[in-house]
């Protein structure tokens, strides 16, 4: 069963950069569409950035500029780099496939001074 490790999340001032890290298992990233989902609690898990199997990639409009998704497949990763962090963007961030299926543990991102 495909598993999803998410890591490199932590407490970063505003404007400050993080780069995130998913490991799995085969080649999941070489043959699905990937994504980086992020939630607050009480909030609905939201889609912030994808990438196709192609390299193609789209983000959210409120993270579009600052954020980028990229992917090793030799190495099984997907990443997701941060820039310009605001104190919106503190969240759990998951990765996972489009659709998603088996959610992994999340890193928390804290944008805070």
């Amino acid at each position: 069963q495909v598993q999803l490790v998410e890591s490199g999340g932590g407490l970063v001032q505003p404007g400050g950069s993080l780069r995130l890290s998913c490991g799995g298992s085969g080649s999941i990233f070489r043959y699905n569409t990937m994504g980086w989902y992020r939630q607050a609690p009480g909030k609905v898990r939201e889609l912030v950035a994808q990438r196709g199997t192609t390299g193609s990639t789209i983000c959210t409009d409120s993270v579009k500029g600052r954020f980028t998704i990229t992917a090793d497949n030799a190495k099984n990763t997907v990443y997701l780099q941060m820039n310009s962090l605001k104190p919106e963007d503190t969240d759990v961030y998951y990765c996972n496939t489009i659709p998603p299926i088996r959610w992994g543990q999340g890193t928390q991102v804290t944008v805070s001074s």
